[in-house]
């Protein structure tokens, strides 16, 4: 099983920037994806970016889209670079794992199949 330990969290002022670690241990298959996740107090879960490991391929969310970027060190760490936060990502961020690559599934492009969750960020972005 692939475990999965976020870190990067806090507390940032609006229109600054964060950076989001996620260690993967147990990483084997040649077609695993890697991605991140959000919830927001009193919101549905909110698919934020995938990586496929493999194939490089990234994805993001439209609310996300130009301000965050998803990369890898090719070993075993993924990052999810935000910038210009605003508050309405104040959220709980969640690297998830599957063993499969991103989906496209009724237009966007995710991590459908999890298979592994971390424990979660906290980031917190004020006005």
């Amino acid at each position: 099983e692939v475990q999965l330990v976020e870190a990067g969290g806090g507390l940032v002022q609006a229109g600054g920037s964060l950076i989001l670690s996620c260690s993967a241990s147990g990483l084997t298959g040649d077609d695993d994806g890697i991605g991140w996740f959000r919830r927001a107090p009193e919101k549905p879960r909110e698919a934020v970016s995938c990586l496929n490991v493999s194939a490089g391929g990234t994805y993001y969310a439209e609310s996300v889209k130009g301000r965050f970027t998803i990369s890898s060190d090719n070993k075993n760490t993924v990052y999810l670079q935000m910038n210009n936060l605003r508050p309405d990502d104040t959220a709980i961020y969640y690297c998830a794992h599957g063993p499969m690559e991103c989906e496209t599934y009724y237009g966007r492009t995710y991590l459908r199949h999890v298979a592994s969750w971390g424990g979660g960020t906290q980031i917190t972005v004020s006005a």
